[in-house]
This record gives structure tokens, sequence and C-alpha cells, in this order.
């Protein structure tokens, strides 16, 4: 195996198993995957002649079969209130969004596993773009190591950078199983991140079949992107509804709850369209819903984008709106935006950095919850 004759092969998305089995296949002992895996999670490597606990001749060959190869920052803007967030530039030349949100000891990382999507929910410029294709297990893993050295040189014993990872930026992540769930275990293993599962949570828009799939290989915490309480409804807003409407979806959501040994519940987005979904009658119909499922519910008002053919509800109607679920008995929270001076809002700064004519970015808002009680906060 050579360099000219073999590509070499990218280390930084693999499993522990994966490495265990590369090298085996180079005629080594099984044991340096445990070696290498902590080299490049827990301490940041970016080349293999970092890892000096490794003999200078396994550097050298490893040099020469695999590498450490991440996606190119091509921006990246820090706010004024510890917002952070990185326009990367993947194989290809497409660009994906992450952005890292602080909250006293709280650091959540938004990570995007898709470039595009799918789904075409009506008020997302990400499904109005269409769909290009699937990040890579390497590519979302990259968005936690790119955070993470935003703050310095990795440091394992020192405060965590990143204490909390949500896959609630750009594509729908049960659209690419195989490599979501690889990132996530990633994120989860002690030998890497060591993330507890209350840590990750994976936001679908409601793929019920790959949904049920999930709950047979991991445990991580759920979040639904539900935006509105009856199917008539959520058929326009969010298509996906269609094959899998609301009814299923919950039963679904149970299922996955069902298989977990813990009181966890699912956290349900809902984002607040002026005169579409933010009227008495739809708060008093989600509560019907949300009965039926162990939830708290984040209600996110829309933040326009050009030609998005919605609005902002008024401040009155979000708080009647949130009356009426608090009434109802359901954890209710408003997200508020943050980062709003480096465009945090998904989808915009990357509008800023590439041609526009190449977009294919989420303009959903990344927000953080409001102050609230203890036992309201996601864990």
């Amino acid at each position: 195996m050579t360099e000219s004759s073999t590509p070499k092969v990218n280390l930084v998305g693999y499993s522990p198993a994966q490495l265990e089995d590369f090298f085996e296949s180079i005629g080594e002992k099984r044991f340096r995957a445990t070696q290498v895996m902590k080299w490049i999670h827990q301490l940041g490597a970016t080349t293999f002649d970092e890892m000096t606990n490794i003999s200078k001749a396994l550097r050298q060959k490893l040099s020469e079969v695999a590498e450490l190869r991440e996606p190119e920052v091509i921006f990246e803007k820090f706010s004024k209130d510890g917002t952070r967030k990185w326009v990367i530039r993947t194989e290809g030349g497409s660009s994906v969004e992450a952005v890292l949100i602080p909250d006293g000891d709280r650091k959540t990382l938004c990570v995007s596993s898709q470039i595009g999507c799918s789904l075409d929910c009506s008020f997302c410029s990400t499904g109005k773009q269409g769909f290009n294709r699937n990040l890579t297990a390497a590519e979302i893993i990259s968005q936690v190591r790119i955070a993470i050295r935003s703050y310095g040189p990795f440091d394992p014993s020192g405060e965590r950078r990143v204490t909390n990872v949500v896959l609630m930026g750009m594509g729908e992540p049960l659209m690419n199983f195989d490599n979501v769930v690889a990132a996530v275990q990633l994120m989860m293993e002690d030998n890497a991140y060591g993330l507890s599962k209350r840590r990750v949570t994976l936001s679908t828009a409601g793929v019920v079949p790959a949904l049920d799939k999930l709950r047979e290989v991991t445990d991580v915490s759920l979040a639904i992107s539900l935006h509105a309480p009856n199917d008539e409804l959520r058929d326009v807003l969010v298509p996906v509804n269609k094959r899998y409407p609301i009814k299923e979806l919950i039963a679904a959501c149970n299922r996955y709850l069902d298989k977990l040994n813990d009181k966890r519940v699912i956290t349900v987005e809902y984002t607040m369209l002026a005169g579409v979904n933010d009227q008495p009658e739809h708060a008093r119909q989600l509560v019907k819903v949300l009965r039926k499922l162990p939830s708290k519910l984040n209600l996110i008002p829309f933040n326009p984008f050009p030609n998005s053919g919605y609005d902002r509800p008024s401040d009155d109607a979000i708080l009647a709106f949130k009356e009426i679920m608090l009434k109802a008995g359901i954890i209710t929270t408003v997200r508020r935006t943050r980062g709003d001076d480096v465009d945090a809002a998904c989808g915009q700064l990357v509008g800023q950095v590439q041609d526009r004519t190449r977009r294919s970015q989420k303009y959903i808002p990344v927000v953080q919850e409001e102050p609230a009680a203890e036992v309201q906060r996601p864990q």
C-alpha cells in the first residue's frame, strides 16, 4: 500500500472498532486504536507527528496510508455575547455552519449533518435550495474539533469547551443515518469526547422508520421539529408529515422513550409564524397533542429571511401562546436569538461569505432558551 497507488484513509471519523480493524489491516496491534483516538479527539492532533507516545516508525507508516483531514474553516466570527460561529467549506466546495452558544457553564454546539435538505419545509431556506449531499462522519465530528480548538490548544484536563451538542443545524440527521450515528457515538465515546447521552441531542422532522431504527443503536436525547398542531397545517409546513403524520410521529417518540431506562422527555421544537400557527386555537390543539407525549416545548419565534413569505409573531402573541401551554401543565420556554452581531441565525453568515447563487443554508434561528428554572432546562 503506497501513497501513489491507494488513497489515504481519513481516521477522523473512525469508530473504535474501525480504528482497531484499520491497525490490524496494516499489521499493527489493535490497542493502537485507543492511543490514536485519544490523540485525535482529546488532544486535537492534526498530524501523526504530534503523537509522541507512538514510535517514529509507526508515525511514518501512518502518514503514508492515512490522514487526519477535516473541512476548511473559511470564516469565523465571535459575538460580544460569547456566541462563536464558523463557516466551513466541505469537500466539493459547499459550505455549512456550526455555532457555539455559551450560557454560564454550558457551551452548546449546534452542528450540521447535511449540505442542503430534501424535506422542503416551507419556512426553511435550506429546503428551498435543495439537497446537495450528506456530510461524512468526519465532517460532522470535525465541527466539534473546530469548536474546541477555537479556545486554544486542546486540554483534556481542563474545563470542557463543548458541554452539549445538538444536531439542529443544516439538514435532517435521520436522512444521513449511518454517518450521524457514527458521529454521535464518537461524541459519547469515553476515549473521544465523553459526552453523556443527555448532552447530545438529535433533532428530527419526523422520519418515523429511521427514528424506530435509531432506538436500536443509540440512546441520545431526542428533539422533534413539530411546528404545527394538526396534520392539515403540518402537511404544508413540514411536508414529510404527509408520509408520517403527527399521530405516527408521537407514537414513534413514545416507542423511543420506552426503550430508555431513564425518565427523559422529548424536546418539541415549534417555530412560530405570524398568523399561521401562533393563534390561541393552535395552542389548545398543541396541548392535546403533547399530553400524549412526555415532553417539554421550545417556542421559536421565526427569524425572517428574504422572500420567505412568513413573519415573526408579535411578543404578545408569543406570550399568550406560552401562557396557554403553561396553564395546561406543559413545560414551555421561548427561545431568544443569540449572536445577532455575528449573524447567528443559521444561513445568514454563509450568504455573506460565499456566492449567494450557491447557498443552500437554513434560516431557522440558532437560539438558546431564556433563563428558566433548573427543571425546565434540557440536559
